[in-house]
């Protein structure tokens, strides 16, 4: 348990503020202004790095492996800078790259996904493995969206759409068996 807490770091006077129900895993790395609600989960590797500006990741949501999530500081030209905002049961694939963007709740973003500043995700969005979304750009809800630049491909089916927050209860119920494991070491 102790090699967890040294995953949690302060900047300047931002500690990580999570709920009791997150789990994370030992190896990555959580800093700063940055903010987990309940039953969300950060897995191996992953960066949030909250120095600069504010992460604000929901509930049922999960981070995974080797991803890094970062924000912009504010410049003259953007006073706010841009923070970096993430729903409720979304999942964030295997090493994807998420600065200071919105997401909106249950989507789903794949794996080596780049998502740039001030760039929104609506909710219920599938964004196919290995797309970038261009600084600014806006994904409608209730799509799927692939490609460098992301573009918008189909509506997404019905299944689809209970697959997105299957995803993250998937990933809630996988957490929960981890967080048992640790318990007993």
């Amino acid at each position: 348990m102790a090699s967890r807490q040294l995953s949690l770091q302060k900047f300047m006077d931002h500690l990580p503020q999570m709920d009791g129900s997150v789990w994370w895993h030992h190896s990555a790395q959580i800093i700063g202004q940055v903010s987990i609600r309940r039953n969300s989960s950060i897995w191996c590797g992953a960066v949030i790095r909250g120095d600069v500006n504010s992460i604000s990741i929901g509930e049922r949501t999960n981070i995974q492996d080797n991803s890094v999530l970062h924000v912009s500081h504010p410049t003259p030209s953007r006073p706010d800078g841009a923070a970096l905002f993430i729903g409720n049961d979304v999942t964030v694939g295997h090493s994807c790259i998420l600065h200071g963007c919105y997401i909106a709740d249950a989507s789903l973003i794949g794996m080596g996904c780049i998502v740039m500043d001030n760039a929104c995700i609506e909710s219920e969005v599938l964004l196919g493995a290995g797309s970038l979304v261009p600084e600014g750009q806006i994904l409608q809800s209730g799509y799927l969206y692939l490609g460098r630049p992301a573009k918008r491909i189909r509506p997404l089916t019905d299944e689809e759409i209970a697959y997105l927050y299957y995803s993250a209860q998937h990933y809630m119920q996988l957490a929960v068996q981890y967080h048992g494991d640790a318990n007993r070491v």
